[in-house]
């Protein structure tokens, strides 16, 4: 049978009150009550209640965080950096996937909230103003890490959209393409960091005074890569495009795909790049030029804010969006031409 409060304070000869003030560090205890309530916590093997505890304290030493879906490779790398620098500073982590329902992201604030967790992370890539909404009235620090969609009501870490798409279009520039398309995700443009990306293409293509071309896929891979092959085809045949630049890995990797079925060599033939950096963009072949992003450091930059917001004991995390540097993988799949 497990030993209770009271059979520390019956061996320790002290009151309840007493073990209660060593085990919570709440208030001065003389140092041979102390030693002799440490010696039969130790003696008797006692385990405190830690809900009771976190009641008394008011620190759970809990995060709860909310993905979209675990199993997607940008989830999981932020999450491994929340993980890692929580536990570090001794904090572990409920976890629960909403498989992009709003609804039910919704469900696990409210049932993270009532196990009394001390901040929030929402790691999604879906826009949910009313999860928001909730936590702001929980009073609960929380940050939103969305790769997708520009967040501006909450705290997130992220990067510079616009600066990493200049970045890499200038690349291509440096490499002698002048014919350069890019290919944007069409879903909630007005809404999502896609408006940057395409203004950092812009730019790097107007200070050379090249001809901007964007293509819209409605999708990533599969059936959406294959409804705007007609149309990169024709313009590879018409307008020159020697390069084409991807809003997302997983859409280059796609359209490589469509360009090997139809005898279309890449590098030779048309040069890709992509966004991202996913573990997959160096798996294939030719392995893909992309943007690196930093997912673990967006995970532990972010945690690290939150437990900052926690230690000086505020309700809400600084609402400034925190931007991360990115890296440019110079790989396969982009053939020089000078």
């Amino acid at each position: 049978m497990a030993s209770t409060i009271k059979d520390v304070a019956k061996m320790a000869d002290v009151s309840i009150s007493t073990v209660s003030r060593v085990i919570n560090d709440s208030k001065p205890v003389s140092p041979e009550a102390r030693r002799r309530v440490l010696h039969a916590i130790e003696v008797l093997d006692y385990k405190p209640n830690e809900v009771a505890r976190s009641l008394v304290t008011k620190k759970s030493n809990l995060i709860g965080v909310i993905v979209s879906d675990i199993g997607n490779a940008y989830v999981s790398q932020v999450l491994r950096g929340v993980e890692e620098i929580g536990r570090m500073y001794n904090y572990d982590i409920l976890l629960s996937s909403s498989y992009a329902d709003p609804e039910i992201e919704l469900k696990f604030a409210k049932l993270f909230s009532q196990k009394q967790v001390e901040g929030i992370i929402v790691i999604s890539e879906i826009l949910n103003s009313k999860l928001m909404y909730k936590l702001d009235e929980f009073k609960i620090p929380y940050l939103v890490i969305n790769r997708f969609y520009n967040i501006e009501e909450a705290a997130t870490v992220s990067i510079n959209n616009k600066d990493a798409a200049y970045k890499m279009t200038k690349y291509l520039i440096d490499q002698g393409h002048k014919k350069i398309g890019y290919v944007a995700l069409r879903k909630d443009m007005d809404r999502t960091n896609e408006t940057y990306k395409i203004k950092g293409y812009r730019q790097a293509m107007g200070e050379e005074d090249l001809e901007p071309h964007i293509i819209y896929a409605e999708g990533l891979e599969g059936e959406a890569a294959s409804e705007i092959i007609p149309e990169i085809l024709d313009d590879i045949d018409t307008k020159g495009i020697t390069a084409l630049f991807c809003t997302q890995d997983i859409l280059a990797l796609s359209l490589i795909n469509e360009f090997y079925d139809r005898g279309i060599k890449v590098p030779e033939d048309i040069s890709v790049c992509g966004f991202g950096g996913s573990k997959l963009s160096g798996m294939f072949r030719p392995r893909l030029t992309t943007v690196k992003e930093p997912f673990y450091d967006i995970g532990a930059v972010a945690i690290r804010k939150l437990l900052k917001t926690i230690e000086n004991k505020e309700k809400v995390v600084d609402k400034e969006t925190v931007l991360l540097p990115v890296q440019i993988l110079k790989r396969d799949s982009v053939n020089p031409l000078e």
